[in-house]
């Protein structure tokens, strides 16, 4: 036995959790569940992308997902994961995922439950070939009406009415990112007793921001703003200076500026008139990692307002997004406002 461990300082996620919902008198233990289940799934899928070499399951499938993407076998794997670890619980009143075109009922043979569950199964999915680190993001809203059944609009909530959210972290090692609204927290996966443990409490994103992140290739199909806004986090006026760290991998930038400070932004572009509005999902990407940025003591925006505030139109809407530190997401908006 190793003494140098201090056993009584081990918490696991479950105990954490637990512990978290002592302070809420009213609470029924629902979405302590709902949210351990996520974090089981997090451990499948970890499993699968440590061997994912091994098992067959890198690559390609034939299909093609709503987001017209072709699907990958581990991206498929990661979403059916998702969806049957929580289709039957009773916890549930609906589920949307970012490879469905439509929101996903429970089956009728399974009771339903108050709360709403949206989730990116894999994002960053076409680096898997490449060993690159990848996520899962998941938000989590209580249903509308829970005399009615559920809708899409249950699934059309702002951020502000978020119950839940977090990520997934597959890298180097497993880490999950939650908060229920009273701060952020992390937990490192420890695969020796196959358990997350809390890692990163309350986390905070540091003063002094080091790094930008940021697909430079797309620089010419950026609005005048955005470009001023690049030049002043590149030192050109020596007002700031930031390194460029981008790996093309959302929850893998947003992650290493959440511990380290730093900005992640993808704008608008005019690059492909299809998507006016840029890459990034509201529903599935932005508005959880606001909520989570938010409780870090960061700020996400659209370049325009705050992304909690804005009211989602549509399952698959997509915005601009610019988060992390507040002075600088807010600087990028003073650039937008002055030079579109």
């Amino acid at each position: 036995m190793n003494s140098n461990i201090n056993y009584h300082k081990i918490t696991t996620i479950e105990r954490f959790i637990l512990e978290e919902q002592l302070s809420h008198p009213e609470a029924t233990g629902v979405l302590t569940n709902l949210l351990y289940d996520i974090a089981l799934a997090g451990k499948i899928i970890a499993s699968k992308t440590t061997r994912a070499g091994l098992v067959e399951i890198l690559g390609r499938t034939k299909e093609i997902n709503i987001q017209g993407e072709q699907v990958q076998k581990l991206d498929r794997f990661a979403d059916q994961t998702i969806i049957h670890m929580n289709d039957h619980t009773g916890r549930l009143a609906v589920m949307a995922s970012e490879e469905h075109e439509h929101i996903i009922p429970i089956p009728e043979k399974y009771p339903r439950g108050k709360y709403v569950l949206l989730f990116d199964p894999l994002d960053g999915s076409s680096n898997i070939d490449f060993n690159i680190p990848i996520g899962t993001i998941f938000a989590v809203y209580k249903r509308l009406n829970e005399n009615e059944p559920s809708t899409l609009l249950d699934c059309l909530q702002p951020g502000r009415d978020l119950v839940a959210a977090g990520y997934i972290i597959f890298g180097s090692s497993t880490m999950l990112v939650y908060s229920t609204g009273q701060g952020s927290h992390g937990f490192t996966l420890d695969p020796s007793v196959g358990e997350f443990l809390l890692s990163h409490p309350y986390m905070k994103i540091p003063d002094g921001a080091q790094y930008f992140s940021a697909n430079l290739g797309y620089q010419k199909y950026w609005s005048g703003g955005v470009c001023k806004f690049t030049d002043y986090l590149q030192g050109f006026k020596r007002e700031c200076s930031n390194s460029l760290r981008y790996v093309g991998s959302l929850v893998a930038d947003f992650h290493r500026n959440l511990l380290s400070g730093g900005v992640f932004y993808y704008p608008a572009d005019n690059k492909d008139p299809a998507k006016p509005e840029g890459k990034l999902r509201l529903m599935y990407e932005a508005i959880p990692l606001a909520f989570i940025i938010e409780q870090a003591g960061g700020y996400a925006s659209n370049g325009v307002m705050n992304i909690l505030d804005v009211q989602p139109e549509s399952l698959h809407q997509r915005t601009p997004f610019f988060v992390g530190n507040t002075d600088l997401v807010k600087k990028a908006e003073e650039f937008i406002k002055e030079y579109g």
